[in-house]
């Protein structure tokens, strides 16, 4: 059986139809009986089958075997352009996706978490990488202390293709001690990972999936980490070999320094990515939603609905309790909408877009802390169920002239007039723009209670509304939260990200350094003559640590201009999922680097700090 969950363009929310019917689904399958009865002829709509302008569910609809979804889809939009046919339908697209998508792609498509995937893929591909470049330098390095025994092997009879065998069995072995290691590690830092990545991951090494990335591994490693090595030991000249010359490496060493800059590239651009994705998270945080969500709590209401007026005046008599409002949709995340709006001045050919409704309460403004650009808003008086407030970008949107206040406007049937423009406000997560917003004063469309606090009171406060709810909701469980925390909630995965970055860009700065220690330490041991020659000369300290450091740092900063262009595009593209993002400043990569250049020189400078102390008489001796 194939299940598709499928939602309009443009729109997460859903309608569905089968047999002809409108039909919605949602989680807990109370029966749509229920939701006929709230239908009446008094309202804009008269039945749920003619609301062909609600969206409010999520909604699966099982498809034949072999049905296309891309047809099923365009029948699905013509049965609903044939019932509202409006400018607003004219290019009304229904998108169906699979069930085994929708974790990690939206309802249009869109790769939401599979690019995180992806992005993680490719960061365990760099860190190995990473892995490899080291253990082809060092093998490559030491070659000249292996020079003789190879060419001793030769001259005795050995065989180009057996030492070729023999370098790359010794490249699995140190695989395999690897890989053992590696499973004993996964299972020690399993519980770290599930705590930092929000998930609940069960690690079962003899898994199919894990024995294949087992596999996969072992099999890149040998191609990226083996091969070479193992051609280019094999391929000494033997009698040069014993003279010290080594062909096929290069006197200089260029090959490694290319796969010194080439990792360092790699670990610069994650440690920028780290910042920047952390300077995001901060900017998220700390930027102004229009509203205040500090000290304020949110339950969806049930019984209490009908008891709203009298509930609120027993809880504002509460210590602690600053204020007491509602709305019919959540403010942190609200995704209701309608493109059935009419007003003073709409040209005929001007475009039909979708506004937000946000049904509240009178004092809904005053509580949260919204603030007015223009009119005085609700009266307090029965005119408030034709008075509607509009943000400033729907203003823009439906291009009235200021002032705006005193317009007409008419929405689902209901003529009214502008009484006020509210301050742009963040009601949906910073991946969305501000979209046009109308609020309007229902009491017949209440869901949500806000109650503002002064903070140091929460707990008294929380007492008496869960009271309050145990006199209307005797057989429910009170269930709360505060906006800040809520808040936080829409950007979890966000953060996960940034705390798994910010291990994969220490992990790779250190398998980095490694590797340029080992690079070091066969330096300094390479050059322990030339090195006490020079001390018995008079060279000092400064002189011979830089003799040793400075080709190494050189490397580094060459691997930072590379890696800046390279990861300005990629952190560039990745803050394109936000709406509202932070700038890309030079002192993220200037950070980078130097963070980068620091730890480098930590590495080097111990190594040859401790070749230059080392007594030049020991070094000499045996000349």
């Amino acid at each position: 059986m194939q299940y598709t969950y499928f939602g309009i363009g443009g729109n997460n929310d859903t309608i569905a139809f089968i047999n002809g019917r409108a039909v919605n689904d949602i989680s807990f399958f109370p029966g749509f009986q229920q939701l006929e009865q709230e239908y009446d002829t008094t309202g804009y709509f008269k039945t749920l089958n003619s609301n062909w302008g609600q969206y409010n569910y999520d909604t699966y609809v099982l498809l034949n075997p072999g049905a296309n979804p891309v047809a099923a889809g365009q029948k699905l939009g013509a049965i609903h352009r044939r019932n509202q046919n409006t400018d607003f339908t004219k290019h009304l697209v229904y998108l169906l996706n699979p069930l085994t998508k929708i974790h990690l792609y939206a309802s249009d498509g869109t790769q939401q978490g599979m690019m995180i995937v992806r992005v993680f893929f490719i960061v365990a591909v760099i860190v190995l990488l990473i892995a490899c470049i080291n253990y082809i330098n060092l093998i490559t390095a030491r070659a000249m202390k292996r020079s003789k025994e190879i060419s001793l092997r030769k001259i005795v009879g050995a065989g180009k293709a057996g030492l070729f065998l023999q370098f790359l069995s010794e490249s699995l072995l140190t695989f395999l001690i690897a890989l053992v290691l590696a499973t004993g590690l996964i299972f020690l830092v399993m519980p770290l990972y599930n705590n930092i990545s929000g998930k609940n991951i069960v690690f079962k090494p003899w898994a199919p999936d894990v024995l294949a990335v087992y596999g996969l591994t072992m099999l890149a490693t040998l191609l990226l980490a083996g091969i070479y090595p193992a051609i280019t030991l094999s391929s000494f000249k033997p009698l040069e070999a014993m003279k010290g010359k080594l062909s096929g490496i290069g006197s200089k060493g260029n090959f490694r320094k290319v796969l010194v800059v080439v990792q360092f590239s790699f670990s610069i651009m994650l440690i920028t990515s780290t910042i920047i994705i952390g300077k995001q998270l901060k900017y998220i945080r700390e930027k102004n939603l229009g509203y205040g969500k500090e000290n304020v709590f949110s339950f969806w209401m049930r019984n209490i609905d009908s008891h709203y007026e009298a509930a609120k005046a027993g809880l504002l008599q509460q210590p602690g309790i600053l204020g007491v409002t509602e709305s019919g949709v959540d403010i942190i995340n609200s995704g209701t909408g309608s493109s059935d709006a009419d007003w003073d001045g709409k040209r005929p050919d001007q475009q039909t877009f979708t506004i937000g409704q946000m049904p509240v309460e009178r004092n809904f403004l005053e509580v949260m802390g919204i603030k007015l650009a223009e009119g005085k808003g609700f009266t307090g008086t029965p005119a408030d169920s034709s008075n509607f407030i509009l943000n400033e970008t729907a203003i823009k949107a439906t291009g009235i002239k200021e002032p705006a206040v005193g317009k007409r406007f008419t929405f689902h049937g209901i003529k009214g007039v502008i009484a006020g423009v509210v301050k742009d406000f963040h009601f949906q997560d910073m991946h969305t723009q501000i979209h046009p917003l109308l609020i309007q004063y229902d009491k017949h469309w209440r869901g949500k209670m806000y109650v503002r606090t002064t903070g140091k009171d929460a707990a008294k406060a929380l007492a008496a509304v869960e009271s309050l709810w145990k006199k209307y909701n005797a057989g429910y469980h009170f269930i709360y939260s505060f906006l800040d925390s809520e808040f936080n909630d829409l950007y979890k995965s966000d953060m996960h990200v940034g705390l798994l970055f910010n291990c994969f860009a220490v992990l790779a700065i250190l398998i980095s350094c490694l590797g340029l220690f080992g690079l070091v330490t066969f330096t300094a041991e390479s050059k322990v003559k030339e090195i006490g020659v020079r001390k018995v000369l008079g060279a000092g300290v400064p002189h011979i640590v830089s003799l040793l450091s400075k080709d190494f740092l050189v490397l580094v900063l060459v691997a930072a201009a590379i890696a800046f262009p390279a990861a300005w595009y990629g952190l560039n593209s990745f803050l394109q999922g936000y709406a509202y993002r932070t700038d890309i400043s030079w002192w993220v990569f200037a950070a980078a680097g130097a963070t980068t250049m620091l730890v480098a020189m930590i590495t080097v400078s111990f190594k040859c700090v401790q070749a230059a102390l080392a007594n030049p008489v020991k070094s000499l001796r045996m000349e």
